[in-house]
Order: structure tokens, then C-alpha cells, then sequence
């Protein structure tokens, strides 16, 4: 397995299970030594960066990128970067946030490509292909 520095956990975002399970073995797949940690909506993907600071670095390994989805009930991906924004800078900091969405909505891509908390958008499926990309651009050797 590699080891990725600055890479020590991957939060997915996302309220369908199926969608979470094939993105887990995808991250698998690439055989990187990450931590990956599920969260169904972005309330919950909210309440463990607020706890990351609280809790152990075991319990709550500092996320390098979160893939967040966009149409989930309750929080959407829009709610949470609107309280993603509110989050200390320290909290923040060097996380990547990865849209990863099946939206074919033109203004999705538009609104994530002049978010600057977001920094790249993907359509799904996630493939190694796309996590090597983003692991490559963002947590370069």
C-alpha cells in the first residue's frame, strides 16, 4: 500500500449506500494507506470535522479530500459548503473537496467551478482513474 503524505483520511458524502460501497472498494483498488470514513449526509460530514479537533487522531483521522455529493435529503452538497464556509480555517485546512455528483445540471458545474472551497468537480462514478488524477494534482509528490 502507499502511503500518501498529507493523505491520511477520505470522507465520503454521499446518502446511497450502493454509491458508498463502490466508491470504497474503488479507494481500495488504488491501494493508498487511507482511512476512509462514510457519512450519509453533509450534517454528518459537518459534525465529524467539528469533533476531528475533539477527538482522538485515530477516531477522527483529518480528512485530506471529502467527496460530496450533491442531491442528498436534508443537507444537499450546497448546504454543506454554505456551513463548510463557517468552519474555522483550521478545521479547513488542507481538505480537498471533490464534487462528486451524477447532476447533468450545467449550473452545478458552473456553481462548484467558482466555489473556492471546492476544488474540482467529478461526475460519477469515481474510478482509480479519477482518484489517482486528484491524488496526483493535489498531494504531489
Amino acid at each position: 500500500m502507499k502511503k500518501i503524505t498529507g493523505l491520511d483520511c477520505i470522507i465520503l458524502v454521499d446518502d446511497d449506500k450502493i454509491t458508498n460501497f463502490i466508491n470504497k472498494k474503488v479507494i481500495k483498488r488504488a491501494d493508498i494507506d487511507v482511512t476512509i470514513k462514510v457519512n450519509y449526509n453533509g450534517t454528518e460530514a459537518l459534525n465529524y470535522l467539528k469533533e476531528m479537533d475533539q477527538g482522538s487522531s485515530s477516531e477522527f483521522p483529518r480528512p485530506g479530500i471529502i467527496f460530496l455529493d450533491i442531491n442528498m435529503p436534508g443537507m444537499s452538497g450546497w448546504d454543506f459548503i454554505d456551513e463548510y464556509k463557517k468552519l474555522p480555517c483550521m478545521q479547513k485546512e488542507k481538505i480537498i473537496i471533490a464534487m462528486l455528483t451524477t447532476s447533468v445540471n450545467p449550473d452545478d458545474e458552473h456553481i462548484a467551478n467558482t466555489t473556492p472551497e471546492i476544488n474540482i468537480y467529478l461526475k460519477k462514478p469515481l474510478t482509480v482513474k479519477k482518484l489517482e488524477d486528484t491524488i496526483d494534482t493535489y498531494f504531489p509528490v
